[in-house]
């Protein structure tokens, strides 16, 4: 059995021993804190029209991606009633989740090794989805390409936000950073 404090993820103990080096390397930082690193990740699955015609939509998806980010997932409500959509403010429409920590590493380490390549017709991801400022952002069509998800039960498959914080000012650092980590870029 794994002892909690002395385990290390595979990604975080990668990051420390040779990410760091390289990247403090390749761009030639004078100081170990101008390093990125990776900051957070955010996991979001908005259920938009089937969550206004069945509240309980809401809380399936909150249960699928408590399992997909081994933490619990928060249901994000309507801020404003919208008429034309049928949504009245309060109203559950979608679920949500941080991970920091261990539990973003690790959940960084099934994406890029397990999910990804379930996915159908992969690619890799498009290497222009930063934002800038270093963060990524992805989406995925299936939310069942995560072993978590037991597809016999799954009532609903889900489509899925992924947003990747990092600490990096420009998006070259933060590109490079995530190609360390084996992130599959298609271009």
């Amino acid at each position: 059995m794994l002892d909690a404090a002395t385990y290390t993820p595979r990604l975080k103990a990668l990051f420390r021993e040779t990410i760091k080096p390289a990247l403090k390397e390749e761009f030639g930082y004078s100081n170990d804190m101008m390093i990125p690193r990776l900051e957070k990740i955010v996991l979001n699955i908005g259920c938009g029209a089937e969550a206004v015609r069945d509240s309980k939509k809401a809380k399936s998806a909150q249960n699928d991606l408590t399992q997909i980010a081994g933490q619990q997932a928060v249901i994000t409500k309507a801020k404003k009633s919208i008429a034309g959509f049928r949504v009245r403010e309060e109203m559950p429409l979608g679920t949500k989740v941080t991970l920091r920590g261990d539990r973003m590493y690790e959940f960084l380490d099934r994406l890029i090794t397990i999910a990804m390549p379930r996915i159908r017709d992969f690619r890799g991801v498009p290497g222009k989805s930063f934002d800038g400022r270093g963060n990524y952002a992805m989406g995925l069509k299936e939310h069942i390409v995560f072993p978590e998800i037991e597809y016999d039960k799954v009532d609903e498959v889900w489509g899925m936000d992924i947003v990747i914080a990092t600490t990096a000012r420009t998006d070259a650092e933060a590109k490079a950073l995530l190609k360390h980590f084996n992130m599959p870029f298609n271009s």
